[in-house]
This record gives structure tokens, sequence and C-alpha cells, in this order.
């Protein structure tokens, strides 16, 4: 590209990057794409990781040596993240959004971009340090959250379905029992959809027992796959501890209280947002 002034270059960089997340850039690439020397390009990267870390972007990382770089990681502060999901959790107590059987209708607040990017970094500060080959959702409404994650991580995203379809090719199906409703149910991945042995972090909007997310890891186990994490956008607090499948999560928010009568919802953040 022609060579930018500073002030441009800077802007360039700072698209380059957000744009490119978890992705290791050389310092000889910066100087050959801007014509630029090394020493100015440090410059640039300096001024560029104040900026990121005092507005809560995320940080720039450093890796020294020859095949050293740059890397871009999205993080989000938790006072700006608990600000946010307080303003999602006043959303969900909407009384008309309660459902037959305690969930919550949220599908509109799923079809928000800008929500669910904001939600996606969170997932992503949340695991950054996990070592993630790929994420996993469940169809449908986990799909946008896994992606929304995916951005941030960049990495690939998988879904399992509910029905096989013949346009996956082959595939593996289980049967697992929905925590909530005790019923068992069928779901199933593309044997090419995963590699055997990769790390992944499994993405859901709603847990109440956590049978779904049970299924999923039982579906891991037939790739030989390692859960890398479970993240999970709101979780059910009224299920008592002996009952959940699940323990070993993160939430971001949790449904304490349901009153079907009264119609009353009250909705705080999980427990991401515990231990400060």
């Amino acid at each position: 590209m022609k060579k930018l002034k500073r002030s441009a270059r800077l802007v360039e960089m700072t698209q380059y990057l957000l744009a490119r997340p978890h992705t290791l850039i050389s310092l000889t690439a910066f100087a050959e794409r801007y014509q630029s020397a090394k020493s100015s390009i440090s410059e640039d990267l300096a001024i560029i990781k104040e900026v990121f870390e005092d507005e809560g972007i995320g940080e720039l990382n450093t890796l020294a040596g020859a095949a050293g770089g740059v890397r871009f990681v999205p993080k989000c502060r938790k006072d700006q993240a608990l600000e946010r999901i307080g303003s999602i959790c006043r959303e969900l107590e909407q009384p008309d959004r309660l459902l037959p059987g305690g969930y919550l209708y949220m599908t509109d607040l799923l079809g928000q971009p800008a929500m669910m990017q904001e939600v996606g970094r969170m997932f992503a500060t949340a695991f950054a340090d996990r070592n993630i080959d790929v994420i996993m959702t469940v169809e449908t409404k986990g799909i946008p959250l896994a992606h929304a994650t995916a951005q941030y991580l960049n990495l690939p995203v998988v879904i399992v379905r509910r029905d096989h379809k013949v346009t996956e090719g082959s595939a593996v199906s289980i049967n697992y029992v929905s925590g909530s409703t005790k019923r068992i149910q069928t779901m199933s991945l593309a044997r090419r959809a995963l590699k055997e042995e990769s790390r992944v972090l499994i993405i859901d909007d709603f847990m109440k027992a956590g049978g779904t997310i049970q299924g999923m890891v039982d579906l891991l186990y037939e790739f030989r796959a390692v859960v890398a994490g479970v993240g999970v956008f709101v979780e059910s607090g009224e299920v008592d501890s002996e009952e959940r499948l699940l323990h070993d999560y993160v939430s971001l928010a949790s449904l304490s209280e349901v009153d079907l009568k009264t119609r009353q919802i009250k909705v705080q953040p999980g427990n991401f947002f515990l231990g400060g």
C-alpha cells in the first residue's frame, strides 16, 4: 500500500489489529506494509497499546525474538462489562418476557448485533487464555452468541444439530436427557465439522439444569475432544445444586427469581462478575 502520514498510519494500524484478534503480526510485516522503519512502527504500536489498555479495548502483547511480533487480545474491563450486563438484566426483567416453565423470551436480544458484540467480548475475556481451537453451540439461539465470541477469539464455529441433515454427510448422533424436562432427545454433529482431540469452547444462550450442555460434552467425547470451557449467557439460579448437571461454567447473567403468579422476574449478573 502507499506510504501514509503518521496519523493515517495509526488509524490504519489500529483497524488492522482490531480485524485480526489473537493473530501474531511481525514488525517486519508492518514495516513492509506501511513502508516505514521498524523503530517508527514500534513507536506507533506503543501509542496504540496505551489507548487499548486505557479505554478497556484489550491488550497488545509483544513477543520478542526473530519470530516475534505483536498480538491483539480483545478484552473488556469488568466495570464496563458490569454496567452493560446490568442494563441487559433490566431488559430481561420485563414481565412480558416470562414464558411457561420459567423460561425467558430472549430472541429479540439475540438478534441485536451491537448487544451480541458486547456479550461476545465478555466471553472472549473470560476464555482468552484457554488455548481454544473451536467454538461449539447447538442450534439455533446459541448461534449469534457463538459467532460473536468467535469474532473476538478469531476461531471457527461448529454447530450441533437437533436433527441430522443429509447435506452434512456422515455424522455422530447421541441421545441425551434434558435436565429440565427429563425427556430423551437427540443431537448430532457432522464428522467433518470437528477434528479429533480439538479443544472446544461451548457457548449456549440459556441453561436450566444443564442437560443440553452435558449432551454436547458427551458428544465431544465421541470425537476425543477436550472441553476447554463452557459459557452461558443466562443461567437459571432457581435450580438446586444437586439437580444441576454441570458445575464448571461461566455465566453472564443469572435468573435468580421467577414468580409465575405475579410475573415478577429478577435477573442479576452471573458468576463471571463474582470475585471482583
